[in-house]
């Protein structure tokens, strides 16, 4: 059999995927579509995808499937690394002619660090890997193939670059690889419809946010799109594959970064009668929401980061608070959903600012949020800003999880600890959260309908047992140091 793409066993919970923006266990149980797989195992016949968390494979089945394949394709990340080169090297060890390739953002930045991680590794792919991994299951000389960094003889060699895909519709749907390898009942997003589907109709973005991942290493700065027709003509698709959806997500970086496309698409899936969400930057005016919102538009997934002026400046937002104010009033009017997220760490955190974001995010009381800790990734202007001015607070600037998946805080500042950035984000979430108006939204969506009861009773226990354990992971990194 030709390829095996594999996002591999890894923490109980973790989302690394590569549709996960932050490769972490999440406070509720959270899995992203493996979509940068499903790609390019849709251009390889024969090929399977196969992602282990969320479908709860151990590595022991994981090498049972593995032994059948010429090529196994591992998805990986910074924080995960470790954990996938001991799979591929048990993946090796078992069949030693099985050819093992690394793809992802972090091989993107550090294919050579990425090779010489381990002597499992054949090769890493760089930047968009798509038709890389197509070449390299053609069984195609691995010199001949672009955007390809391998081993040869003790050395390692940098294929030329591969140019970056313009004409997106020439890309194959994820639908059918969706449909024949993944159980999509078992992706959880807690502020988005059960079952869901996430999908791509770009990539990259023309935002410059320092800590962003994605544009800084593989996707680039520019909105590269698939045309109004093919995004129209694939959900309709998976209308048919999954009538089961009850909402369908576009992962692209800023959905409504061309707007006139958004509107477009949005007027072509009024006539699906289907719920979509997006991720959109917080800057629309009352009268494109409204308009979404009557051709299904059901959620936002919005970036806010902060409530200081002067930090959206230093992360290179490109977005005021005093715009964000307008445009959640605005959704809030046209009865659209938002799921904030916010970022805790970014450059230069005091403790003055990391109260004014709480009090800004209640002021906002957007449906829903999410917390997350400052990640420097490597590639990313933030990684380059805390190796300059010394932020880092552990020499491995590579360490950003606990042992049991979740985020720690990497970097600090002079007069806030790393350990006062960690403590801040339990004390964000319980003082969002544990207010009368979060709590009768969220009991009022669980009197509506029973399913929700459950999943909002089952997805409470996790959020506050994660707590819990942050604390405790906490304590013992305070252990440690002392």
């Amino acid at each position: 059999m030709p390829a095996l793409f594999l996002s591999p066993p890894s923490f109980d919970g973790f989302d690394g995927g590569a549709g996960a923006r932050y490769q972490a266990r999440r406070e509720v149980t959270s899995y992203w579509y493996p979509t940068w797989l499903a790609q390019p195992a849709a251009l390889v016949p024969d090929s399977r995808l196969l992602d282990c968390p969320p479908h709860n494979i151990d590595i022991k089945e994981t090498l049972r499937i593995a032994k059948d394949y010429n090529h196994v394709i591992i998805n990986t990340s910074t924080p995960s690394m470790k954990n996938d080169s001991n799979v591929a090297e048990a993946i090796k060890a078992q069949r030693p002619e099985t050819k093992i390739g690394f793809v992802g953002a972090h091989t993107a930045v550090l294919p050579t660090e990425t090779l010489k991680a381990s002597a499992a590794i054949d090769w890493v792919g760089r930047k968009e890997f798509d038709f890389t991994c197509k070449e390299v299951c053609e069984d195609r000389p691995l010199e001949t193939v672009s955007g390809l960094s391998f081993k040869k003889e003790g050395r390692i060699i940098h294929n030329p670059e591969r140019e970056l895909i313009h004409n997106m519709d020439v890309l194959p749907w994820v639908a059918d690889v969706y449909k024949r390898d993944l159980e999509i009942e078992k992706y959880f997003i807690g502020y988005l419809l059960h079952p869901y589907i996430s999908m791509y109709t770009g990539r990259g973005c023309p935002a410059q946010c320092t800590f962003c991942l994605w544009p800084q290493t593989i996707g680039g700065h520019k909105y590269r799109v698939r045309s109004a027709e093919n995004v129209a003509a694939e959900m309709a698709h998976m209308k048919k594959l999954f009538p089961q959806v009850q909402e369908f997500f576009f992962d692209d970086d800023t959905f409504t970064a061309n707007l006139p496309r958004a509107r477009e698409i949005a007027k072509k899936l009024a006539s699906l009668g289907v719920h979509w969400s997006c991720n959109s930057r917080a800057n629309l005016d009352y009268d494109t929401i409204r308009f979404l919102k009557d051709c299904g538009l059901r959620l936002f997934l919005v970036g806010y980061e902060s409530g200081s002026d002067e930090t959206l400046k230093r992360i290179k937002k490109g977005v005021t608070t005093d715009e964000m104010r307008r445009f959640t009033k605005a959704c809030q009017r046209a009865g659209v959903v938002i799921h904030g997220t916010f970022i805790l760490g970014l450059p230069v955190e005091t403790r003055e600012s990391i109260e004014q974001t709480i009090q800004f995010a209640q002021e906002l009381d957007v449906f829903s949020l999410q917390v997350s800790l400052a990640a420097p990734y490597p590639g990313t202007e933030l990684y380059e800003m805390a190796r300059q001015n010394g932020w880092f607070a552990k020499k491995d600037k590579a360490d950003i999880l606990h042992g049991d998946g979740f985020q720690q805080s990497t970097l600090e500042y002079p007069g806030l600890s790393k350990e006062e950035i960690y403590e801040s984000v339990d004390r964000f979430y319980r003082r969002y959260y544990l207010r009368s108006g979060p709590i009768l939204r969220i009991v009022k969506t669980m009197l509506e309908d029973k399913s929700i009861l459950v999943r909002r009773c089952r997805e409470g226990f996790e959020f506050f047992r994660s707590l819990g354990q942050r604390k405790a992971d906490q304590v013992a990194a305070q252990g440690l140091i002392h």
